[in-house]
């Protein structure tokens, strides 16, 4: 199955892309579905497994009764998201997407804490009803992260993506990505670009991924401006626009302010997740300020004596080459918290962003696997296990701490010649093996680890 760019970066909403764009993606597919079915009087939504769990926590319920309507992740008005759902419930009438009016209540979405489905932690079912209550139409999702959807008839065969197109460059692992790389000299930005224009055509993946790079930068800027705690119950402050004003006051005194302002990239965007805000899977939600925070360090402290034109061909190569490496741990392992933990997403993520700046600071194919592999086997193990099913902590000083180690894991393979004892295929085989021996109280339940040993008030 080919996978592209654009699946691993997708413009949504906060807080979780398995928890809040997976279930609203999969509610309009299931809408969308009625418009044979004049006989529709009735929807029922239920949850199951990590999505019952923790899906009031991530927004899951309103994102199915959006969703349900056909609101879709990357357009919907997230500044009118919450008045919306309660609108529907005040009326106890939902609008489907052919414009039909039906019964809805509070009800008609269960959250199904400790039962789960047989073939993903995050697993949905749809059912539609006409007004004696017959059952009309039932679908099953499962929601397998970074906003991936699939339904029964994919989840067993192969649930990444039903896309049969033949690649010019097709890599499966690590090992036949740097073959690809050795027999055509091309760099892995290089390789994914010729593979993307199977698809799009140049100006079109180039203009897209700086389209990506446009919502990153505003969401960074926004939580940058949003002052306040975020909502939930936690009372968790914002502290992005502050440490932006202390480090504007300080003007580079410290030689350690440039850690700062990556913690500042990452924590401004992870509050704009936890938020609900416009933010991109990259290639997760949950881990979503990892990816733009090693950018916006790029293009900040190492890019400033470029040509626009030469930052904005660094910034495309950065996110192709990123997406390789988050393809290879999609397909080899995970990149669902609820399927192997935390070590999958922000693991993942942090892997992502080192190769990628590692690339971009002159770093060979081998070296940027090596950087790569240095970020996912220094997250190992890592669990999921979000306070009150809230993506705030230790989610959001994580992907800070993320963002700082991809740094680092970036610089030490750029020092090296490439050569290394565990390859990322190894690295992102123990990944999954992992994942699959966790514990599933520490996979997005919250029934685990600092969830159940931190009150929550």
């Amino acid at each position: 199955m080919a996978l592209s760019t654009f699946d691993l970066y997708s413009i949504g909403i906060g807080p979780s892309s398995s928890h809040t764009v997976g279930p609203m993606r999969a509610a309009a597919l299931f809408a969308h579905g009625l418009a044979g079915e004049p006989e529709v009087a009735r929807v029922r939504a239920e949850l199951f497994g990590s999505l019952g769990a923790t899906g009031h926590g991530h927004g899951s319920v309103k994102a199915v009764v959006l969703g349900l309507q056909g609101d879709d992740p990357a357009t919907t008005d997230t500044g009118t998201y919450d008045e919306r759902v309660a609108a529907v419930h005040e009326r106890r009438r939902l609008t489907l997407p052919d414009g039909r009016a039906i019964g809805f209540t509070a009800d008609d979405v269960v959250m199904h804490r400790r039962r789960s489905l047989p073939a993903h932690p995050n697993g949905m079912v749809f059912t539609a009803y006409d007004a004696a209550g017959t059952e009309l139409r039932s679908r099953t999702y499962y929601s397998v992260g970074g906003g991936f959807v699939v339904d029964d008839d994919r989840i067993g065969a192969d649930r990444v993506v039903e896309d049969e197109t033949v690649l010019p460059h097709p890599f499966t692992t690590g090992a036949e990505l740097l073959e690809v790389c050795e027999r055509t000299g091309l760099r892995i930005s290089d390789v994914m670009l010729a593979n993307e224009l199977t698809w799009h055509t140049e100006a079109e993946v180039r203009a897209g991924l700086l389209d990506i790079w446009r919502v990153m930068e505003d969401c960074v800027e926004e939580g940058c401006r949003r002052e306040g705690v975020l909502p939930g119950g936690l009372k968790v402050p914002r502290r992005a626009p502050r440490l932006r004003a202390d480090l504007t006051a300080r003007g580079g005194s410290d030689p350690l302010d440039v850690l700062d302002w990556v913690n500042l990239f990452a924590l401004a965007v992870n509050e704009q997740n936890a938020s609900g805000g416009r933010v991109v899977t990259a290639p997760t939600n949950g881990a979503a300020g990892i990816v733009p925070a090693v950018l916006h360090y790029w293009v900040r402290f190492v890019a400033p004596g470029l040509s626009a034109a030469e930052r904005d061909d660094g910034i495309v190569r950065f996110l192709l080459t990123g997406a390789a490496i988050g393809i290879l741990a999609k397909t080899n392992a995970s990149i669902s918290g609820a399927e192997v933990g935390c070590q999958g997403e922000v693991g993942s993520a942090c892997a992502m962003a080192a190769g990628a700046l590692c690339e971009l600071i002159g770093g060979t194919p081998e070296q940027v696997e090596n950087a790569a592999e240095v970020g996912i086997e220094h997250n190992l193990g890592l669990t999921c296990d979000p306070i009150g099913g809230l993506v705030q902590i230790p989610c959001i000083e994580r992907n800070a701490i993320a963002s700082v180690k991809a740094i680092n894991a970036a610089r030490l393979a750029c020092h090296g010649n490439g050569s290394h004892k565990v390859s990322l295929d190894k690295a992102l085989r123990t990944m999954r093996d992992t994942g699959r021996d966790m514990h599933t109280k520490y996979k997005e339940t919250s029934r685990g680890g600092l969830a159940v040993n931190v009150i929550e008030c």
